[in-house]
């Protein structure tokens, strides 16, 4: 019999897939546009466009990646427009409560609480470390949770918490926001010619941004969604799990899932797609099959089978 993963197995393995990560963006991203760009010239002027591409990407990404790491989780909140909540706030007296407490069950120190001003039903946990970590909670998801589903909903935030999530959704969210920017220049410069002295020169030099673009097109909309459904859905299950754990309640969790997929959909958070990632539950409006398909979290219906499989 197989044993049960612990907060600990669930951090090795994040801190693995970080690794592996970082790893293999890089890798990818330079393999992808060597390929494009080696339709249109020779492979070593291929594989120089590809350093030239990638070096200062790469920069890009370590500098903007520094910024997050430092303003990351006020952003986040800024752009859920939440606002920060305390114990001495009789409207939240018990949200912060039940904060407190779960944060106690799970061994972790006690995190912001923030309110999302919104009706509907969502939540996510953001901040560096344990130590300086955030949970934010609709105002609908406090009014139509009961307490116990309450508590499962912070308990799975808290065990994103614990298991090192949020570091691995920064790496994540920092990639796609500075490969998207950088494909948008591109896309621009090709348009306007692409440079050089000469008409021919201008030509093919806009031929080779084209062939760059759609290698950050590719990079973009095929293999990083690829990599992140990949990841985050394991996560979400883990977190699942940690979470029923935490609160010893997983059917309590599972009616929370059920309730919150009635209602998920946030709308200050409809243009901000990186963070559909660290929410419970997606937060955007309907889907469209493909999205479906790349979706960050696995199906709903597969989390609550698997929570009240552990109540059994």
């Amino acid at each position: 019999m197989a044993g049960v993963k612990t907060v600990y197995d669930h951090i090795r393995s994040n801190n693995i897939k970080t690794t592996l990560l970082v790893i293999a963006f890089p890798l990818i991203f330079i393999a992808l546009i060597f390929l494009f760009t080696w339709i249109v010239v020779p492979a070593q002027d291929a594989f120089q466009v590809a350093v030239n591409v990638a070096i200062p990407t790469f920069i890009a990404c370590v500098v903007w990646l520094i910024i997050s790491w430092a303003f990351g989780d006020s952003m986040m909140l800024h752009s859920a427009h939440a606002h920060e909540i305390s114990d001495a706030d009789p409207q939240y007296k018990q949200v912060f409560r039940a904060v407190e407490n779960v944060a106690l069950m799970a061994g972790l120190p006690c995190p912001r609480v923030y309110i999302i001003d919104d009706d509907s039903m969502n939540a996510f946990a953001t901040g560096r470390n344990p130590r300086d970590a955030t949970v934010a909670l609709t105002r609908g998801i406090i009014k139509k949770l009961d307490r116990l589903e309450l508590e499962g909903v912070i308990a799975h935030e808290m065990a994103h918490i614990g298991n090192r999530d949020i570091r691995l959704d920064m790496l994540l969210i920092t990639g796609v926001g500075v490969t998207v920017f950088a494909a948008d220049m591109i896309l621009r410069l090709a348009m306007f010619g692409g440079g050089g002295n000469n008409e021919d020169n201008k030509n093919s030099g806009a031929v080779v941004l084209l062939m760059v673009w759609l290698a950050f097109m590719v990079f973009n909309w095929i293999i990083t969604p690829l990599l992140r459904m990949a990841i985050s859905r394991n996560r979400e299950y883990a977190a699942d799990a940690t979470g029923a754990q935490i609160t010893h309640n997983p059917r309590a969790l599972a009616n929370a899932l059920r309730k919150i997929t009635t209602d998920a959909r946030v709308e200050c958070l409809d243009k901000v797609k990186s963070m559909s990632a660290v929410c419970i539950a997606y937060p955007g409006g309907p889907r469209e099959f493909v999205s479906s398909l790349m979706a960050t979290h696995p199906p709903v219906e597969k989390r609550i089978e698997r929570l009240e499989s552990m109540a059994e």
